[in-house]
């Protein structure tokens, strides 16, 4: 089957996309339509899978040729899941990662997204001990909460331009949270999961203050090696990357400051929305990061 780009990208640019499996998962929360990319190669033994949460706007589709996902998927034999978040949910098509019932296990769209992911592992040979998820700015907030509320299912996480799980309680306090940051420090995780922070500091639809507040609610509570580097894409944009890991490297994070960037996944395709394709690539940096971080 072939999927083209819903019209939230570029005028003049689609890609196909040959292999999406259309995909419906259902509990007594709801449904969740996803697509599932699954690679063409006979794979070895069972494989990792990514689940990928769209942004406000977006789409599964858009997102999926947006973060060239695909194509690393059919590169490195991983399989990858894109939910997709319907306008009866949210009528901007946002993730409730601001409403209490949406930001606890079991419940609500984390339940859902629980349940989507267990069902592929039940469909396909996946490894357990290598599944992950992402998202991009609401999709980056539901994927804090996921870490959050499930770390004994995802191996790692990768929050674009995002926000830390238990950011705001309602839609008045979201709007701050995204342009202010939360009014109190997040919760610190009890049961770190090793993170990935993309964010733009030149982002004025969710402040580079929420990538440091989900950078420091994912942290263990303990002494931690940090390492701070600097660096250019090659299309041109500056970034500082910090690396934090504990001694005796059981976990680990890394945050990627962009420097001038908007709020726009890096790297990424121009046929997709809100893409900044002047780099770092950021769908392959967090291919790399989720790879080097198994479930221990």
């Amino acid at each position: 089957m072939n999927f083209r780009i819903d019209p939230t990208g570029a005028p003049g640019l689609s890609i196909d996309r040959p292999r999406a499996l259309e995909c419906r998962f259902r509990n007594s929360a709801g449904s969740r339509a996803y697509d599932l990319f699954v690679p063409s190669g006979p794979g070895d033994g069972s494989r990792p899978l990514v689940v990928m949460l769209h942004g406000s706007s977006q789409s599964a589709r858009d997102f999926a040729i947006g973060t060239n996902m695909d194509r690393l998927a059919e590169e490195q034999g991983f399989l990858v899941a894109y939910p997709d978040q319907p306008r009866s949910a949210n009528i901007t098509k946002s993730w409730n990662w601001f409403r209490d019932e949406d930001q606890q296990r079991e419940r609500g769209e984390p339940s859902i997204l629980a349940g989507l992911t267990r069902e592929i592992m039940g469909r396909f040979a996946v490894d357990p001990a290598r599944v992950y998820i992402a998202g991009f700015s609401s999709g980056g907030a539901a994927a804090a909460v996921m870490a959050m509320a499930y770390p004994d299912l995802y191996a790692a996480v990768g929050i674009h331009s995002g926000l830390a799980c238990g950011s705001a309680g309602s839609m008045l306090l979201a709007l701050f949270t995204m342009h202010r940051g939360a009014l109190l420090q997040p919760q610190q995780t009890t049961h770190p999961v090793p993170t990935i922070v993309f964010h733009g500091d030149r982002d004025t639809t969710v402040a580079p203050i929420n990538g440091d507040q989900a950078v420091a609610q994912a942290r263990p509570d303990s002494d931690l090696i940090v390492t701070t580097v600097g660096g250019r894409s090659s299309g041109g944009t500056a970034y500082t990357r910090t690396l934090l890991t504990e001694p005796a490297g059981a976990w680990t994070s890394e945050q990627w400051i962009l420097h001038g960037a908007g709020h726009a996944w890096a790297g990424g395709h121009p046929a997709g929305s809100y893409t900044d394709p002047a780099g770092p690539d950021a769908s392959r940096e967090m291919l790399r990061f989720f790879m080097a971080n198994p479930r221990r």
